[in-house]
């Protein structure tokens, strides 16, 4: 009996100081991302987001595996995430956040990985296919004008053009960020356009992007938006990491500047609108050849 208890003993003592060793060894082998399950085109649990393959990328680079941490990214995304540390430990849920504003004050971000534009989105073969830029919504007939339907995202920049370029009342409101964590923006965009709800939208670069590759090819036009002295529609995006963390930063830096050139042919597959510093175009490589 004393033999018994002893060898229990001698078990559990050997797990308990084996635990930390496997926990930080799973830790060492995992590259341990911060993401939304149902946010496409970003990231989703099945992996099809551009967010997921960057992740992947880096992981196969750095000799990872991805381990992710899924949650909705609204309010909360960060200290539900990256912030938050497992029960009884020092280490933390996850470790990257795939993308977020350049400069973000939750997070330390990393340099741009990426800058995009908004964009103009229209059905084609609905009475639009001769909107070949911006301008030309403002000098549409008041007849034609008055059937437009574009959807409006409270504070957003395309709110703001609209409003500036006497097009607000063609507006149909739509809130920046759905109450329903089962679909996000996109996809109700897609729904919306397919049921013949909206005509246009302008909206987040790759979220056009999203837009434009749903559904059949051809159905979608997309016109990048230039920003003017009173609407900044381009913005750098960036990879997010804990304050304190500056070695993990350093080394998605460096990642992001060795991966350069596959980023940018990934965002071209996503039909993301890249664009330069002055908010100019950015053609895919194949293009640029040509």
């Amino acid at each position: 009996m004393t033999v018994r208890c002893d060898t229990r003993r001698a078990v559990v003592l050997l797990a308990s100081l084996l635990m930390p060793f496997s926990v930080a060894q799973a830790d060492k082998d995992a590259f341990k991302v911060c993401a939304d399950p149902n946010n496409p085109p970003f990231s989703d649990k099945n992996g099809h987001g551009f967010e997921n393959k960057i992740a992947e990328l880096f992981a196969k680079e750095l000799g990872k595996k991805v381990e992710y941490t899924w949650f909705p990214q609204r309010i909360g995304f960060i200290r539900n995430t990256l912030k938050a540390q497992l029960p009884d430990s020092d280490e933390y849920k996850c470790d990257v956040v795939m993308g977020v504003p350049t400069g973000y004050e939750l997070a330390a971000t990393t340099k741009p990985y990426y800058r995009s534009t908004y964009a103009l989105v229209y059905r084609k073969n609905r009475g639009w296919d001769d909107i070949k830029s911006p301008e030309d919504l403002e000098r549409l007939p008041d007849e034609r004008k008055s059937k437009l339907r574009i959807a409006m995202f409270d504070g957003a920049p395309g709110t703001t053009w609209l409003f500036n370029h006497q097009l607000a009342d063609q507006g149909i409101p739509y809130q920046s960020m759905s109450g329903d964590a089962s679909v996000n923006t996109a996809q109700i965009l897609a729904k919306d356009f397919s049921e013949g709800k909206i005509d246009m939208v302008i909206v987040w670069g790759p979220i056009a992007g999203y837009l434009v590759t749903q559904g059949k090819p051809g159905a979608f036009g997309m016109i990048p938006m230039k920003s003017e002295e009173s609407v900044k529609f381009d913005f750098p995006i960036s990879m997010a990491v804990r304050f304190p963390d500056k070695e993990r930063k350093e080394a998605l830096n460096s990642l992001i500047e060795r991966n350069a050139k596959k980023i940018e042919a990934l965002l071209h597959e996503y039909r993301v609108p890249l664009v330069d510093q002055n908010g100019n175009l950015i053609e895919a490589a194949n293009k640029r050849k040509k």
